[in-house]
């Protein structure tokens, strides 16, 4: 919890995530949101980067099976694969949201992933919609997904629900309770601002 709380606070410093309870921002989608997450912004701050790396570092030293190759999605996820995989000395792909229309059509950029176990890296799961996009062309191409980490997520029970359906488990370095929390905790939200957003992220989550 203590790292995920330092993670949340750094997302908020660099304003890679925005929160804001009285001015709600649009989505592409339309949907009215107190909660920006832009993870790109974590490019330009090195130390933020090298910390996000590091905690991937973490987790894949825990799985089970290690991974043959890292996936980044494309296009947020594909920095923070190409720095874990050259942190991990593995080769890397990135897949992109559908297939080039021109040359070789390619959905999936880099070397055949063909009988080899793949990490999928992904910057945020909202309700897995990219990712499982991801892990739907990298087992059409022969690979064996062994699971999708990012970087947030909102903590949505659909999310979780999708990942279920497509047999496949994900994990986040932070999520949005965590964010709320760290909040509360620094003063820059109360307790009634937190227990609002909490109502607003399961009033979506339907």
């Amino acid at each position: 919890m203590q790292f995920n709380s330092e993670l949340a606070r750094e997302l908020l410093r660099i304003k890679a995530v925005q929160i804001n309870p009285a001015e709600y921002f649009t989505w592409t989608s339309g949907l009215k949101s107190p909660i920006y997450c832009d993870n790109r912004i974590t490019m330009s701050h090195p130390n933020v980067r090298k910390l996000i790396t590091s905690a991937f570092v973490n987790l894949v030293e825990k799985m089970e099976t290690k991974p043959d190759i890292v996936a980044g999605c494309a296009t947020a996820g594909i920095p923070h694969a190409a720095w874990l995989s050259d942190r991990l000395n593995l080769p890397m792909v990135y897949v992109r949201s559908q297939p080039k229309g021109h040359g070789k059509g390619n959905q999936i950029e880099g070397d055949s992933v063909e009988g080899k176990k793949v990490l999928v890296i992904e910057d945020l799961i909202s309700t897995g919609g990219s990712s499982l996009e991801a892990v739907d062309a990298l087992r059409k191409a022969g690979a064996e997904v062994l699971e999708v980490m990012s970087i947030f997520t909102y903590g949505l029970k659909n999310a979780q629900t999708n990942f279920n359906n497509k047999d496949v488990s994900y994990q986040s370095l932070t999520n949005y309770d965590v964010l709320l929390e760290a909040l509360v905790v620094d003063g820059k939200i109360t307790a009634t601002e937190q227990a609002t957003l909490i109502q607003w992220r399961n009033s979506i989550d339907s």
